[in-house]
């Protein structure tokens, strides 16, 4: 049975929506859907601001009860009966994170095993065949296929196989 790794946040955790969410609580300014899909949410930010989106991350409750990116939970459970399917996340960054992030996973996936979710930093650790990521930084010593999800902050990006949405992946790998 083939592997596919498939990281969390922009990936099947909206984070980026939190960003907002908080930003809106905190200085009463929205920004509109358009704004947080074509852009870095750092480039939303008066310069003054930047230093919110680490304060934010760092924070307890950043990662709690985030939003699921469309279509993700359907499609997973798909993949779930042709390969072995893990959930990746570079969240040793944010040890902060971790509880939050697993109870997540509870929540949305419940029947991925915890043997199955990996917190790591350096994603070249797993072995797969496919990783699913937001950011190429991640394919560079990744022995497998990695497959680049479309986000905000990834638009720009060159790489040769991406997929935009779940239906996307489903095409591909179903």
């Amino acid at each position: 049975m083939k592997r596919i790794a498939i990281n969390m946040d922009e990936v099947i955790a909206d984070a980026n929506h939190r960003f907002a969410e908080w930003y809106k609580r905190d200085h009463n300014i929205e920004f509109t859907s358009e704004e947080l899909n074509s852009k870095k949410f750092s480039e939303l930010l008066p310069h003054d601001h930047k230093y919110l989106i680490q304060e934010y991350v760092y924070h307890d409750d950043f990662f709690k009860d985030l939003e699921v990116i469309p279509g993700c939970q359907e499609v997973i459970k798909d993949l779930y009966e042709k390969y072995e399917i893990f959930i990746t996340t570079a969240a040793m960054e944010f040890p902060n994170s971790l509880l939050p992030k697993l109870d997540w996973l509870g929540k949305h996936f419940p029947y991925i095993s915890w043997n199955n979710i990996v917190f790591c930093g350096d994603k070249s650790i797993i072995n797969a065949d496919y990783l699913i990521d937001d950011n190429v930084k991640h394919f560079k010593r990744f022995i497998g296929q990695g497959i680049l999800f479309t986000a905000s902050h990834n638009h720009d990006v060159e790489w040769d196989i991406r997929v935009d949405n779940w239906a996307d992946v489903r095409k591909m790998l179903l």
